[in-house]
């Protein structure tokens, strides 16, 4: 029951073509959502980001504007999140990114906070608040320009670096593409080829249950593969301030280097 839980939310089939799917794959909850997508009955797979909860994510950008910091600290409900000492710790840790530029978690919770390691005084609060509390993830992002932006009150956080100096206001105007739009790459050269012709056979699929000419579907598969890259492709994404442009028209002889974004 749980699993037919688990592949309704993800598809929004009912309950009986969930069961038969997941009879069909022999359980595998990511075959089950392929074979409803064939079966026309899904939706497009909704893709689960690496999740926490609750917690915090918190973000910030050197003096320079070239170098970028992003932190997720994560608490099992909302209202330790808005706790003063669950934020106090959040901000401390974000600094000791800062200041260390720690090489992984380990080397992260190994550093010194109030006279205990990283780790230690996590666990601590824990006890004093009386949740399981964690550091989730961390990155550093360097580039000629970095903006940040933190959306949802902390919930959602991005990071993005672009290849010319002075470019703030056109970073942050990115970031909030990426937190609003979620892309899962920057252009369609990073999406795999695999990932590609999963995706046509189950447009192929689609469209011979639709009844359309056999002549048609290799056509009509790879306009749905371009409407794909601009659902999951930064660049080939509508602006979120000017639909008539894509993300790509709006940059110029600007390059955007990377984006990360944290979802709570």
């Amino acid at each position: 029951m749980e699993q037919i839980k688990v592949l309704r939310e993800k598809t929004g089939a009912g309950m009986v073509e969930c069961k038969k799917a997941l009879d069909e794959a022999g359980g595998d909850l990511e075959k089950a959502v392929e074979i409803l997508r064939k079966k026309g009955i899904a939706k497009a797979a909704k893709r689960t980001e690496r999740e926490a909860s609750e917690g915090l994510v918190l973000l910030a950008v050197n003096e320079a504007g070239n170098e970028g910091y992003i932190v997720e600290i994560n608490s099992e409900t909302d209202f330790v999140a808005r706790n003063e000492k669950f934020q106090e710790f959040g901000q401390k840790v974000l600094a000791l990114i800062k200041d260390n530029k720690p090489a992984d978690l380990d080397a992260l919770f190994a550093l010194s906070l109030d006279g205990l390691s990283v780790k230690d005084t996590l666990d601590n609060l824990s006890g004093t608040i009386g949740e399981k509390l964690g550091i989730n993830q961390f990155a550093i992002l360097t580039g000629a320009t970095v903006s940040s932006y933190s959306h949802l009150g902390g919930r959602i956080g991005v990071l993005v670096a672009l290849n010319e100096a002075g470019k703030a206001e056109l970073a942050t105007d990115i970031a909030m593409q990426v937190a609003a739009a979620n892309p899962r790459y920057l252009s369609p050269a990073e999406v795999s080829a695999e990932e590609i012709a999963k995706e046509k056979e189950i447009y192929r699929e689609q469209l011979l249950k639709e009844g359309k000419p056999e002549q048609m579907i290799e056509k009509i598969a790879e306009g749905k593969i371009n409407k794909y890259y601009s659902e999951v492709c930064l660049l080939k994404q509508e602006y979120i301030k000017d639909d008539k442009k894509t993300v790509e028209n709006i940059l110029g002889s600007t390059k955007i280097e990377k984006f990360i974004r944290y979802s709570l």
